[in-house]
């Protein structure tokens, strides 16, 4: 289920970047829709994640506590707010907010060298990679709703631990400019995020709620299962409640305590979600996106979609470049 709300969601593009920092330095960024346009054009919203790769450091949001990183830390900026990554946390920033878009803007456009140096004179005591990752918002990312304004995520201990793998792989494609470099840096950034998320899913307390923390309990992954597995299906919650091997009240009861919100509500908008992937990617009628996602007729879909979307199925595509 996380895979397949990872596709639907549209993971749409990415910049990659390496940082070699030296005491005393601050590396911020303002609120990513601010440069967003400037980056990744064709995204509705930004993922900002950074992997601390040697040294440590301290994050946080502009507004906030900052944090200790260490090396193998990731650091995840999922909501766009202004943050920093800094040692020590009181370094003064050293550019402007207008400086921060030419950077940005100059950086996707290649006319910046993917390793850049921040700080003092003396040599690198940090290195960490920038990452950032073009996703859909709207009209439904349970993922993202279900992550904290900041994530911190620790190094696994696994023998088997690929990401270590992973990063190096990363700062050697950073270091080395050859062809086909924009899709290996756009499946990294995807792996990379995958795998926090997959991290931070395993360390969720128990009592924790949310999108997430749902698929941990058995029934509620198994309703979230049937439901992705066969969205256009003609559910209701006595059908689904039945398949799900539970009775309608307590499914009702679980599932809104974990997902907040009922299963027909939560099928609605996840319906709208694979539309909208489905008007765009695969360019299909619109009587076949509302087949393709339970709906009998095209006018009902159609007004279903606006209702959710604010757009007609045709303005949408066509305002997404379909």
């Amino acid at each position: 289920m996380l895979s397949d709300m990872l596709r639907s969601v549209r993971l749409t593009g990415s910049m990659l970047f390496l940082v070699e920092a030296s005491t005393p330095w601050v590396s911020w960024t303002p609120q990513t829709e601010s440069f967003q346009r400037l980056v990744l054009p064709a995204a509705q919203h930004l993922i900002s994640f950074h992997i601390v790769t040697r040294g440590g450091c301290w994050a946080g949001l502009t507004c906030g506590k900052p944090e200790r990183c260490e090396t193998g830390d990731v650091v995840v900026i999922p909501h766009g707010d202004a943050y920093y990554l800094a040692d020590p946390p009181t370094a003064e920033p050293t550019y402007s907010f207008e400086e921060a878009l030419t950077f940005f803007r100059r950086m996707a456009a290649g006319e910046l060298p993917s390793t850049v140096f921040e700080g003092g004179s003396g040599p690198p005591t940090t290195q960490f990679i920038c990452g950032f990752l073009g996703c859909d918002l709207r009209p439904f990312n349970p993922v993202l709703s279900a992550l904290p304004r900041l994530l911190r995520v620790r190094p696994g201990t696994q023998t088997d631990d690929g990401l270590p793998h992973l990063i190096a792989f990363a700062i050697h494609e950073l270091r080395e400019r050859r062809s086909g470099g924009q899709v290996v840096k756009l499946r990294m950034a995807e792996l990379l995020f995958v795998d926090v998320i997959r991290r931070h899913l395993e360390t969720l307390p128990g009592e924790k709620v949310g999108w997430l923390a749902g698929l941990r309990n058995p029934l509620v992954a198994r309703a979230l299962a049937l439901l992705h597995d066969a969205p256009a299906q003609n559910w209701t919650l006595d059908t689904l409640a039945a398949q799900a091997g539970t009775s309608r009240s307590v499914l009702a009861e679980r599932f809104a305590h974990f997902i907040g919100q009922p299963p027909m509500q939560y099928l609605r908008q996840l319906r709208m979600q694979l539309a909208t992937r489905l008007l765009v990617e695969d360019g299909a009628k619109v009587v076949a996106v509302a087949a393709a996602v339970g709906f009998e007729s095209e006018a009902a879909f159609s007004r279903a979609f606006k209702k959710c979307v604010g757009l007609s199925p045709d303005e949408w595509r066509r305002q997404r470049g379909g």
